[in-house]
């Protein structure tokens, strides 16, 4: 087996390509600010499973349940913490464009990061794959 083939290594390797790909997709929101009637995009971000692989759900999820009939019900089904419901909450611009600069500009900076925290964790697994064979 190579080292790239590990799964730990394959899937940052995908983290680092998606990271790269949403750079590109925020610059070009950025860069159409001014443009009338355009809408943002975004990339959906990989989900893995315990293989490696892009899957969503592979670990499943656990309903909540009463143990005494003194606790509030569960309301609803399968209810995140994550609420997007502000997401496009802002206004369009009067020419129809929804590009929000800060907003964008966050995205951008939280994506650098992450993919910095990303190629960290490849280099330092490298390295320590390499201290364990004896290559250093």
């Amino acid at each position: 087996m190579a080292i790239n083939d590990l799964p730990i290594l394959s899937a940052l390797r995908t983290k680092m390509q998606w990271h790269q790909e949403r750079q590109r997709v925020l610059a070009e929101n950025i860069s159409n600010a001014n443009t009338p009637n355009f809408r943002p995009s975004d990339l959906v971000q990989p989900k893995f499973d315990g293989r490696g692989t892009n899957v969503s759900g592979g670990m499943g999820s656990l309903g909540m349940m009463r143990t005494s009939s003194t606790h509030i019900a569960v309301s609803g089904s399968g209810q995140s913490f994550r609420d997007d419901g502000g997401r496009n909450a802002f206004l369009t611009k009067p020419a129809g464009n929804a590009v929000n600069l800060e907003d964008q500009m966050l995205k951008v900076s939280a994506n650098q990061m992450d993919y910095a925290a990303a190629t960290s964790l490849y280099s330092r697994s490298l390295g320590l794959l390499k201290t364990a064979i004896g290559k250093r």
